[in-house]
């Protein structure tokens, strides 16, 4: 595949991902959070397991003496292994539900976006994962607003309300978001989108709620997003897809781009997306070349071939893997390869230490970086 032509950095500009400071790092609520999300099945005998359950649509009431009627469908649904205490046992024998106590739902990277005329400032999950642009709204109780930048769509000139249409997204664990939709201008890193699709919050379970931003920014393909017209699905594009229809890029420049730091490189360097132009600046700065890699997007996702995995020089091959980038959540899976270590290592027997802890894995181990 040729590389395309490298546009010129414009009077567009970089959009900062800020540290979520309120954002405590858990390995094992991350991994859980992946396993909700993507629903795949474990590698390795733990806790964590996929059930499958019979449901049922269009139960007739208990009180029509008639058939039960509806369709029977089977679904996935995440569960866990209790000990006889009811603590996490990777050999119980009892079996619990994967709660939202279980999963995180706050960021660690915050961006601001504006909505609406005049602009409503907003900062999302920018989200490589997802495809739908959710934001709290005045459709939702007081009570849920508190502490978040609220979108009131009767202050913005430029809306115009989608009756027809809808969204909801539900996770394994019940947790779920959901409302209506309607259009307006979405301004992005110097970028104003018109008549971008916006889906309204009306109601977030308390997992939602209680997170730091105030939505989320799905940048992934249209094909996951969850909007409805009259309840049949009709994805919605994204923000991406929109800057392309409206030709605000040109052709060469039709990408976005992401640099994440670690909160201990030298000069804390500061996160940041770019929309239609690439920063060259940092690539040269780099002394490395830009890699270009074809995309499966068949599922909605930016999955690509990773067939190897490199750690100081030392080459792991895996034949046929794929890997998904997704920057909702801040844990990279690897084979069993990987591994942790106990938190009683010396920081003399570890190369770069820092660099390799990343969140409790129970009580005497770490999760280490890849």
């Amino acid at each position: 595949m040729l590389p395309p032509k490298l546009p010129d950095k414009t009077a567009l500009s970089e959009i900062k991902a800020r540290r979520n400071l309120n954002y405590k790092p858990h390995g094992t609520k991350s991994y859980i959070h992946l396993l909700n999300r993507f629903g795949f099945e474990p590698t390795k005998s733990g806790p964590y397991f996929q059930a499958h359950r019979i449901q049922q649509r269009g139960l007739a009431h208990p009180r029509f003496d008639a058939a039960v009627g509806g369709r029977a469908y089977q679904t996935k649904i995440l569960q866990k292994k209790l000990g006889a205490d009811g603590s996490l046992d990777a050999g119980g024998t009892q079996i619990g539900e994967v709660t939202a106590e279980d999963v995180p739902f706050d960021s660690t990277y915050l961006c601001e976006v504006s909505i609406g005329t005049p602009p409503q400032k907003f900062k999302l999950d920018f989200d490589t994962g997802s495809a739908d642009l959710w934001v709290v709204s005045t459709k939702l109780s007081k009570r849920i607003q508190r502490g978040h930048n609220v979108f009131d769509p009767s202050s913005s000139s430029s809306f115009n309300e989608l009756t027809d249409k809808s969204w909801e997204t539900v996770y394994q664990d019940r947790s779920r978001a959901s409302g209506d939709c309607g259009s307006d201008n979405l301004t992005i890193g110097g970028l104003t989108i018109e008549n971008q699709t916006v889906q309204l919050a009306s109601e977030l379970s308390y997992q939602f709620a209680q997170g730091t931003g105030d939505g989320l920014l799905g940048l992934a393909f249209p094909s996951i997003s969850t909007v409805k017209t009259n309840k049949s699905p009709d994805p919605a594009d994204t923000p991406v897809i929109n800057m392309i229809k409206q030709g605000d890029i040109p052709e060469e420049a039709e990408l976005f781009t992401s640099a994440f730091y670690s909160q201990w490189d030298a000069n804390s360097p500061e996160s940041f997306y770019t929309f239609g132009f690439i920063d060259t600046d940092l690539v040269s700065s780099s002394g490395e070349e830009i890699t270009w890699t074809e995309i499966d997007s068949s599922d909605g996702f930016w999955m690509f071939l990773s067939v190897s995995v490199s750690v100081k020089g030392k080459t792991i091959n895996l034949s046929g893997n794929k890997a998904i980038a997704d920057t909702g959540i801040t844990l990279v899976l690897v084979s069993n390869k990987g591994y942790v270590f106990p938190k009683s290592t010396k920081v003399e027997d570890l190369p770069e230490f820092k660099d390799l802890v990343f969140a409790p894995a129970d009580k005497y181990k770490w999760y280490g970086r890849v």
